[in-house]
């Protein structure tokens, strides 16, 4: 913007405007800009230089936009202008010649910135601020040209004359109109003269032409008429007196008449009788008209006639609107309609305008302040049920187990409902009780949204088993109670521990406590601990001698305690001993006694213990002691003297809790935490439970024969859990009954309520009534309408002033027309209002209809009678009559019966019909058993049964006599055929009973024990899948296994006696051996037990069965056995040494020494000496309790003590060497629980797809409501079902063609066309064309062609006359044919035509003839077509016949391509017509570049192949390989393809005679030249040479070469 104030030196420059700034919205905004002086050379100047009169603003207002401004103003789009081509924007820019798929253009459109209440224009700036501007321009594709395209002729008619000369012609149709700019339609018709014959008489040259009607117009009045007759000739003659002429007898006939039916008449219809006219002239063969006179006929047609005057329908202006059907709000909820009508003020008549819809729907908001909310609705849940086990079992396990205790995983379920949500909002349960807090349910259609789950997966805590050690051995007599001594009674007792603590505390744990019976009691008593070496008396080195017993003083649990306690028994003696001399026979010390054989003892059973001793050496003959009998190396006695008589005592099962009567608390939940259950305890109970005393085999007996010691308690307190109370939803609204018109049919209705939540603990229980149903009220018929047509009113003719001058004409007779009145009655005959008929009723019925009055020479007859009744079907006949009427009876030619008969025939109906099946049969579909869907509460499918035996079902067809389709129940059949059928049942796969545990695999330490099932039957039908199971089809359960290395111990009996080899006999010594018996036992509590397999203790530990020694002799030395060596200490260096020690038992005499009694071996690691240390095992399985399926369980894993050389050893080596344990040894872990796959149930049948015919179906759904878990059984593939619909025949309403164009008497001019309405009958398929079949099987379908309610059964039409040149009738709709474009994959439009050909019979009138004409409109589902020359060459011509084909192989003028015609190829002989040729100069078909001629046997170019393209690569290519690849479309207008650096040459290998190249014989030369190089090549670097020895041993250093050839052609 330059403002020039000093047109010679300076410019006044401004800047741009700033951004508008103030303090308040909307105009008053402000905003400047500077604005400077400037010299014209651009350097900047003082302001005084510069014209201050025209200095520019530097401030104005503008509108400030602020955030609120977002809701007033909008962009308003304008519509897309036409796509204008690119190339007519682009300044010379070349348009292409030739179009594929379309060419690239342009559209446009406005778009500005509006203020919204009104519409009004506002800167674009306020809509910049929130949005920017929506684009203006964008591409569009403009169609190529669409060539119209036409159909091949038709046959040549026959010639017009049949003789002289005429003409013959044939036709075509337009298949596609020309679009966008296409070629027009060529011509339609193609004519041909004819000549049958020169004429042997005059050719009828005249014919009689009838032109159209008039518009129908009211006659003159009489007034009028009278006074243009004074106008005329003056009166003529007066009628006689009293006789009127007849017209005025016609008008006071015609006002009798109105006043007779004045009570008929309608308002709505305003019938005004009239007349029209029409020219009957005669015309020449040319065209010309002549006079009548020439035309030669018996009877003129009618020239005038009467007709109904044309009224408009009226109609009464637009009611207002109704109110909304939405009453509330919710924007994201459908909007609702509202509606206005208009009332029929006068019914259109004759041909007057039809009337518009009465009736306008449009969609609408409720408007207002005070509307309340749109109910909205959600899904609900009752509580979850029951956690149960025995929903995840397989069948197997259902029918083996015990179902009572089980735990573990399980499944619980629900129902779902669905609810209003707000409905506390809109106040609809301010009625309800104070307990019916929960909301009613309504129908589950009404929810939207995911459903919340019907099932859980849940867990039931398993008990925990009490486990308990086993007995310890039996404790002395001791008193009940050590405080109180008075009573004698005495107990012996032995104890047990709890190992594992049970669930429910220890009280659920077997008796802890067995008592005997015994006498002479005492609460302490004296312990040996030792004995003392033995000492011989009298300070003698030999001999007897006592043993000081070293005692202390313990309780009755073995603790010891003061020695004070122990008072009231004397401490034990010492015991006497014997010191052996040195000549003395020398006995070992005395074993341990052995385990008792008897726990208790009775008259029958006593129990024993036995221990030994054994000789060491034997005496020296005289003078030494002797050594004792055998007997006398044994001793037994007496053990477990305690009677069999055991006493514990026994708990009962804990009862329920029960409120403490002592306790005042309330049963309230206040401030009380949940227990372990999860449940809220309330206040505190207390349990009581049964405490007997019971003798061991023999039952209860009384207390006292138990300590009450040990006595458990009876009563404990508990914490009592609230109540609940049963919640239940209110009933739900009555369900709505069936409605059902014309016959009342008795329905039911009904409601229902849910349990929301399962009363427990003693709260209100829940009523029995869940559903209730009612008798639905009897229906009211349903309200129907029906027109009721009045009587025909007189026929009117014509005014006789109109019709006098008609030749034939007589006053009182001939053709006129006739009114009725019509009105609307209710079906019980009530009057109704007349829009009701419009709109429930069928077709009005006529209202006018032509008449005739009998003329004097007309035979009058009556109507026909009745048909009489048949006698029998199929053979008998029916008749009916009419007679002539008056003095039609005398006239003879009324009784010629061939032109009137009064009698006629025919054969009675033949109803014969025949059943038979149709379709396929349906799904297996099982019977459902009379369950009702229910539309509240949606529960999970338990064991719905989903196997058996189903029925299957086929469809029924019954057909008549003529093989036309009817209803079923005409051949006595409901519909279907059905069969049994059946839905195998899904078998689990099975499994063997869990196989025992194996022995753990070690005896000492950690082992691994293991069990098995094996396969017993595969899954089928869908059942349980089979765990992973092994190649011997078994599955194994591994679980770690602690032994206890005690378990089993090495017992060793006494040394046999010594069995010396060099015996002597004086002496008794010398070198002997001894053995004994070694066996493995079990160990128990009170010793080892019994005898057991020996590889079941350690090899390692097993003592000596045998050994080698010297027995010694009199006065030797006698030492006692080797003591245990002692242990080795850590670490284990063999300068650390272990021991052993043995004791003298008898010195020796005098010069004789003992031997060393120590012994000593230096330590060895892995010999004598170990180190230990701890070994973790793998977790096992998940380990699940007894009575569980799935769930949480637990992994374990065992600690062993492991020696240095690998063994495992008793866990307490370990623990004496205080090693870290770190390690956890159990953990939780869940196995995955086997679900079922839960289905929905069945939903209803859906409505038939098909409404008639014979491929209706019905089908149903289930869906998926828990997809299997686990092992659980897969879902069923089949989610649907469908069975055939019962057939029902299909009847439509068809026209039948449109008859021949009538035109009464004569040859030409204007007629009428007829055509019937009928109902048809077909079976609904496509083949079907349908059969005729009685107008009242059509009586309930609305009047109908097609969808087309305007049903036209008669049209004018014109007759041409001989010689004229016309218009054909309309052709057929063609085929919807899609306008597209293949290559862009462009769609345009779908469209048909039709076309009117022209017809000529005269050859002299051709320049006569009319322009043809065609019509198209736009269809859907079009065809995309392509259209392809072809050509091919007749056996006796050498011209090609070549023509146009459309893909569906219709052969067409126009479409196929400009490009190369064939018509071009004439030169070729034969043409070159196959893709990519072109004929050359020299009148050869080659191929076009980039492809190469593959030529036929006969020399022929049979087609044209692609060949490859060398590429040769430039500087820029970093690919220095020469890659062969095909062309992919060689036919690119350009050499270098885009994205490829490089030229690209085209190899022809063929000349253009057809034969080689001489470059190809070169290149195949040099080939072969190169290829024998090659091997060569590779023959000599293979080939081994033959060196000298010296110089391979050099050449072994060198690394072998290796020649590799990768195919390309750069080597």
């Amino acid at each position: 913007m330059f403002l020039h104030c000093d047109l010679s030196l300076f410019i006044c420059f401004p800047g741009p405007w700033g951004r508008c700034m103030g303090s308040d919205c909307g105009l008053g905004g402000s905003q400047s800009r500077a604005v400077w002086c400037a010299h014209v050379d651009g350097w900047t100047t003082l302001h005084t230089n510069c014209d201050q009169a025209q200095r520019p603003s530097n401030q104005r207002n503008c509108f400030r936009v602020c955030d609120w401004h977002k809701d007033l103003y909008d962009w308003k789009l304008g519509a897309w202008n036409e796509c204008v081509p690119v190339s007519a924007r682009t300044f010379g820019a070349p348009r292409q010649f030739t179009c594929s798929g379309g060419e690239e253009g342009i559209q446009t459109r406005e778009v500005g910135c509006i203020l919204k209440s009104d519409g009004s224009p506002a800167e674009d700036a306020i809509c910049e601020y929130f949005e920017p501007k929506p684009r203006l321009e964008q591409a569009c594709l403009i169609p190529c040209p669409q060539d119209c395209v036409v159909s091949e002729y038709s046959p040549w008619t026959s010639c017009s004359k049949t003789c002289g000369t005429g003409l013959r012609n044939r036709v075509r149709s337009v298949l596609v109109p020309p679009l966008f700019g296409g070629a027009a339609c060529p011509n339609l018709t193609e004519f041909q003269s004819c000549k049958p014959g020169p004429c042997t008489g005059p050719e009828g040259m005249y014919s009689l032409r009838v032109g159209p009607w008039s518009p129908c117009a009211l006659p003159q009045t009489r007034t009028a008429r009278q006074v243009k007759r004074r106008k005329g000739k003056g009166q003529g003659l007066r009628e006689r007196a009293g006789v009127k002429d007849p017209e005025t007898r016609e008008l006071i006939q015609k006002k009798r008449t109105r006043n007779r039916l004045n009570r008929q008449e309608s308002p709505f219809w305003d019938i005004q009788v009239g007349y029209q006219n029409r020219e009957v002239t005669c015309i020449h063969r040319n065209g010309s008209t002549v006079g009548r006179n020439m035309c030669l006929t018996r009877d003129l047609p009618l020239t005038i006639q009467s007709c109904v005057l044309p009224k408009d329908c009226k109609l009464t202006d637009w009611t207002i609107w109704s109110p909304c059907t939405k009453t509330c709000m919710n924007p994201e909820s459908p909007r609702g309609n509202r509606t206005r009508t208009r009332q029929v003020l006068q019914f259109p008549v004759g041909e007057g305008a039809e009337c518009p819809p009465l009736e306008e729907f449009e969609s609408c908001e409720p408007q207002g302040e005070s509307i309340p909310p749109c109910a909205t609705y959600t899904w609900r849940t009752t509580e979850w049920s029951d956690c149960r086990v025995d929903t995840l079992l397989s069948q197997q396990d259902r029918r083996r187990s015990n179902l009572t205790g089980l735990c573990g995983g399980g499944l619980q379920t629900r129902e779902v409902y669905c609810v209003q949500a707000n409905a506390e909002l809109l106040k609809y349960l301010s009625d309800l009780r104070e307990k019916d807090k929960a909301s009613r349910p309504v129908e589950n259609k009404l929810c939207e949204g995911p459903i919340p789950n019907r099932s859980q997966l849940c867990q039931i805590p398993c008990p925990i088993d009490c486990e308990v050690s086993p007995w310890g051995a039996w404790g002395p007599c001791t008193f009940e109670n050590c405080d109180d001594q008075a009573g004698k009674k005495g107990f012996k007792l032995r104890k047990r521990q709890i190992t594992n603590e049970p669930t429910g505390g220890p009280g659920n744990c077997p008796h802890l406590v067995e008592a005997v019976p015994c006498d002479e009691p005492t609460c302490y008593d004296w312990q040996l601990i030792s004995l003392d070496p033995c000492i011989p008396d009298d300070g003698k080195q030999c001999g007897s001698g006592t043993q000081i017993v070293q005692v202390q003083c313990v309780n009755s649990n073995g603790e010891k305690v003061d020695r004070n306690l122990c008072t009231s028994n004397p401490p034990p003696e010492p015991v006497p001993c014997e010191v052996p001399c040195s000549r003395d026979c020398v006995l070992s010390d005395w074993t341990s006694w052995s385990t008792c054989s008897q726990t208790c003892s009775s008259k029958t059973i006593e129990g024993k213990q036995m221990r030994t001793r054994s000789i060491l050496a034997y005496n020296a003959g005289e003078g030494g002691a002797l050594c004792p009998n055998s007997s006398a190396l044994q001793e037994v006695r007496n053990c477990n003297e305690h009677p069999c008589t055991v006493y514990h005592w026994q708990t009962g099962p804990w009862g329920p809790c029960t409120e403490d009567p002592s306790t005042s608390s309330f049963n309230t939940s206040v401030g009380v935490q949940p227990n372990s259950d999860g449940e809220v305890p309330c206040s505190m109970g207390m349990q009581t439970r049964k405490v007997i005393c019971v003798r061991v085999n023999v039952g209860q007996v009384p207390p006292k024969k138990c300590p009450d010691g040990p006595r458990p308690s009876t009563m404990r307190p508990c914490q009592l859990p609230c109540k609940k109370d049963c919640i239940m939803t209110p009933f739900s609204d009555w369900a709505t009954c069936p409605i059902t018109s014309g016959i009342a049919v008795k329905k039911k209705q009904s409601r229902k309520r849910l349990i929301i939540q399962m009363p427990s603990n003693g709260g209100q229980e829940c009523p029995e009534v869940l559903e209730e149903e009612r008798d639905c009220e009897v229906p009211k018929i349903c309200p129907g309408f029906r027109w009721k047509t009045h009587k025909w009113r007189k026929c009117q003719l014509v005014p006789w002033f109109l019709r006098q001058d008609t030749p034939g004409a007589q006053e009182t007779c001939g053709p006129g027309l006739q009114t009725r009145a019509v009105s609307c009655r209710q079906l019980d005959g009530t009057q109704a209002d007349i829009s009701e008929c419009l709109k429930f009723a069928k077709a009005m019925p006529a209202i006018t209809q032509r008449c005739q009055l009998p003329c004097q020479d007309d035979c009058q007859l009556t109507n026909w009678s009745k048909f009489s009744s048949c006698t029998a079907d199929c053979v008998g006949v029916r008749t009916r009559k009419r007679s002539l009427i008056g003095r039609s009876k005398k006239k003879d030619k009324c009784k010629n019966t061939q032109m009137y008969p009064l009698s006629e025939t025919q054969y009675c109906p033949c109803d014969k019909y025949n059943a038979q099946p149709v379709g396929n049969w349906s799904d297996c579909i099982l019977p459902e058993g009379g369950r009702v869907e229910s539309i509240l509460g949606m529960k999970v499918q338990g064991d719905i049964k989903e196997c058996g035996q189903g029925y299957r079902y086929q469809a029924m067809v019954c057909y008549d006599q003529d093989n036309r389709l009817v209803e079923t129940s005409r051949c006595n059949s409901h519909g279907y055929i059905e069969e049994a059928c059946i839905i195998p049942c899904p078998s689990d796969c099975k499994l063997s009973e869990w196989s025992n545990w194996s022995r753990c695999s070690k005896s000492c330490g950690s082992g691994v024990k293991v069990r098995s099932k094996w396969l017993r039957e595969k899954p089928y039908n869908g059942g349980r899948p089979c765990p992973k199971l092994d190649h011997i089809n078994q599955v194994y359960e591994v679980v770690p296994c602690q032994s206890d290395c005690k378990q089993y111990v090495w017992v060793a009996e006494p040394w046999s006696v010594w069995k010396v080899s060099n015996v002597d006999l004086k002496e008794n010594c010398g070198e002997g051996v001894q053995t004994r018996r070694v066996r493995c036992m079990l160990n128990t509590i009170d010793g080892p037990s019994e005898p057991v397999e020996d590889y079941l203790c350690d090899p390692e530990e097993m003592p000596l069965g045998a050994r080698e020694s010297r027995l010694p002799c009199p006065e030797d030395c006698v030492l006692s056995d080797w003591g245990p060596w002692s242990r080795c200490t850590l670490p284990c260096t063999r300068s650390n040494y272990r021991v052993r020690t043995a004791y003298t038992i008898r010195p020796p005499s005098m010069g004789r020494e003992c031997p060393d009694t120590t012994e000593k071996e230096p330590c060895s690691l892995n010999l004598n000496c170990f180190n230990y240390f701890y070994n973790i095992t793998d977790w096992s399985t998940c380990q699940l309790s007894p009575n569980a399926v799935c769930g949480s369980g637990i992994k374990t894993r065992m600690l062993d003590c492991v020696r240095s050389d690998g063994k495992s050893v008793d866990i307490k080596f370990c623990e004496e060497m205080n090693l870290e344990k770190k390690w956890q040894m159990n953990i939780s872990c869940v196995v995955e629980c086997p679900v079922n796959c839960q289905l929905s149930e069945w939903s209803a049948w859906s409505e038939c797809s098909q409404t008639c015919g014979l491929e209706g179906k019905m089908w149903r759904q289930r869906s998926v409501v828990q997809a299997s878990q686990g092992d659980g059984r897969p879902c069923p593939s089949q989610m649907e079902q469908w069975k055939p619909c019962p057939v029902r025949p299909c009847y439509r309403w068809q026209y039948s063609p449109w008859s021949e164009c009538r035109v009464e008497n004569v040859v030409c001019g204007h007629g009428m066309r007829f055509r019937n309405l009928s109902c048809f009958v077909s079976d609904g398929s496509s083949d079907d064309e349908g059969s005729l079949v009685d107008e009242e099987l059509c009586s309930s379908l609305e009047v109908a062609v097609d969808g087309d309610k305007q049903i036209r059964l008669k049209e004018s039409c014109i007759l041409p006359c001989p010689g004229e040149c016309y218009l054909m009738e309309w052709s057929d709709w063609s085929s919807c044919v899609n306008i597209c474009a293949k290559e862009a994959g462009v769609d345009f439009a779908s469209v048909q035509v039709r076309s009117r050909a022209v017809l000529a019979q005269e050859p002299e009138n051709l320049q006569l003839c009319p322009d043809q004409e065609w019509e198209s409109q736009p269809c859907t589902g079009g065809e995309c077509y392509e259209y392809k020359w072809f050509s091919s060459i007749g056996p006796n011509s050498s011209r090609p016949l070549i023509w146009c084909q459309r893909s569906d192989g219709l052969n067409v003028t126009g479409g196929c391509p400009p490009m190369n015609p064939p018509e071009d190829n004439s030169s070729c002989d034969p043409p070159c017509l196959m893709p990519k040729s072109f004929c050359s100069e020299a009148g050869i078909c080659l191929c076009e570049e980039g492809f190469t001629e593959v030529l036929s046997s006969t020399g022929q170019l049979d087609q044209c192949a692609p060949i490859p393209i060398l590429e040769i690569p430039t500087a820029g290519d970093k690919k220095g390989d020469v890659k062969t690849s095909r062309a992919i479309n060689p036919t690119l207008p350009t050499t270098i393809q885009p994205g490829r650096n490089g030229r690209t040459w085209y190899l022809q290998p063929y000349g253009p005679d057809g034969k080689l190249k001489m470059w190809v014989y070169g290149v195949a030369a040099g080939a072969f030249v190169l290829l024998i190089f090659i091997v060569s090549m590779i023959y000599l670097a293979c080939k081994k040479p033959k060196r000298p020895q010296r110089q391979r041993q050099q050449n072994n250093r060198l690394k072998p070469l290796t020649l590799a050839y990768d195919g390309d052609t750069d080597m």
